[in-house]
């Protein structure tokens, strides 16, 4: 039913809405559902929504409607990127960074990441761990149109155990139920999208029982980083709702990990538990390791001040120098079986880059992430560009109203010239986003 046309019933009102029509005409519709595209695809935007999407014959083009030519590309689904740091810009030198751009976070860099997202086809994007206020004041200017950037989801500061003194405010530290609880109360009356755990391995089952009984009341999901073995057993076995990365070890999942996950998704349904694997910062790294001329390319940094710009390409020029990553080469074998091995345990794969961290820029980590599952870890296109989609939204309570071309969503449209499926590395190039209706690109 999604494939036909969905038309306006002959009236006045329906006239009336399509004489303000966007129309994009002629590309091949990838729809985010995973099946069949679309040739010669017509999709008809009205406001910020979907009105119309089908074969050309199907969809009338409406008089007065402002028409986008797609013919030669692919159109899809604005992109989701479920872990991003728009606190850092891809900097390789961590002490300079906190020095010199902490401070900016919110008036200058937050700002400027968002915006490098927008413009590389990323419509919703999710944050990991930034200061509250500065969190929070991006998401409301986004959302007011003040400041370029993605549908935001925050989670304000990640609770972990160990925080030290220089990260304190994107980082809480929690010491026992009592503060763990009352943490949680603080990022929800804050207004948070949801909850970010970090250090699961080291927290008490008390303390870990109260922020998550506390983030259930208040309606809020809780996701943690999957640093160690044990934060996965012991966040799978609290019904924790994902987790982030998988950098952990030198060696595939151990057996407990994959034994964990394998027992709580026969419990419960499949996709019960979400992941964003985010291969492609250690992978990106290791390809720049080699080869750094991507850097150079004007794209990368089109969206910084050129000082801005010139500081973060300066401290990745000697890669060997970048202390962000531990055993780089080593981890990064292991990252393909990894994700075979969450996919053979049927978790919820979604894509989340890690964007920011040291030399994966917004501006390329995303498609990267992409491209990094289909060439080197063997995932058909078609999926990939599912979990940076529909399945995204999915997951973050959005479904119905985001990450699909279909009427009645929100209208995030982008394309690409070429076919996407046969190469998603097409996805460095966007050159249309149309983000809640408004093209921006």
């Amino acid at each position: 039913m999604r494939r036909a046309a969905a038309l306006c019933a002959a009236s006045l009102a329906c006239a009336q809405a399509w004489a303000q029509a966007l129309v994009l005409s002629g590309g091949m519709i990838v729809d985010g559902y995973g099946g069949p595209p679309i040739a010669n695809g017509v999709v008809v935007i009205e406001g910020e929504r979907i009105l119309a999407v089908g074969g050309r014959g199907q969809v009338p083009v409406p008089d007065g409607a402002q028409l986008i030519s797609t013919e030669g590309m692919t159109v899809l689904p604005g992109l989701w990127d479920l872990q991003v740091r728009t606190m850092r810009l891809g900097h390789g030198d961590d002490a300079r960074w906190k020095e010199t751009y902490g401070p900016l976070a919110e008036r200058v860099v937050m700002p400027i990441a968002v915006r490098q997202l927008l413009q590389a086809g990323v419509t919703s994007a999710r944050d990991t761990a930034a200061p509250l206020a500065a969190a929070i004041n991006v998401r409301r200017r986004i959302r007011e149109y003040l400041i370029q950037g993605p549908t935001l989801y925050v989670s304000g500061p990640a609770l972990r155990k160990l925080v030290p003194a220089d990260t304190a405010e994107w980082q809480w530290a929690v010491n026992g139920a009592p503060d763990a609880k009352a943490k949680v109360a603080s990022l929800a009356d804050a207004g948070v999208d949801y909850v970010l755990l970090a250090e699961v391995d080291l927290w008490s089952d008390e303390e870990l029982q109260a922020a998550l009984a506390e983030a259930r009341a208040r309606g809020l999901p809780v996701h943690a980083f999957a640093e160690r073995p044990g934060d996965v057993a012991r966040g799978v076995a609290l019904g924790l709702d994902g987790f982030l990365g998988t950098s952990m070890g030198v060696t595939p999942f151990p057996d407990s990990v994959v034994l964990a996950l394998h027992q709580r998704l026969l419990e419960t349904s499949p996709r019960a538990l979400w992941w964003t694997p985010a291969i492609s910062a250690l992978l990106n790294f290791e390809s720049l390791r080699a080869n750094a001329e991507p850097l150079d390319d004007p794209r990368t940094t089109e969206q910084m001040p050129p000082l801005v710009a010139a500081d973060v390409l300066g401290s990745l020029s000697i890669p060997d120098r970048v202390r962000w990553f531990e055993m780089p080469a080593s981890k990064a074998r292991t990252l393909c079986p990894k994700l075979r091995q969450l996919d053979e345990a049927r978790v919820g794969l979604l894509i989340g880059s890690d964007a920011g961290v040291a030399g994966h820029l917004h501006s390329r980590a995303t498609w990267q992430e992409i491209e990094f599952w289909v060439r080197d870890c063997g995932m058909p296109a078609a999926r990939a560009i599912q979990a940076a989609t529909h399945d995204a939204a999915i997951a973050m309570g959005a479904g119905h109203e985001s990450g699909a071309i279909a009427p009645g969503k929100y209208a995030d449209v982008i394309a690409v010239r070429g076919d996407a499926l046969r190469n998603p590395g097409l996805l460095q190039q966007v050159e249309v986003v149309i983000k809640r209706g408004r093209r921006v690109r």
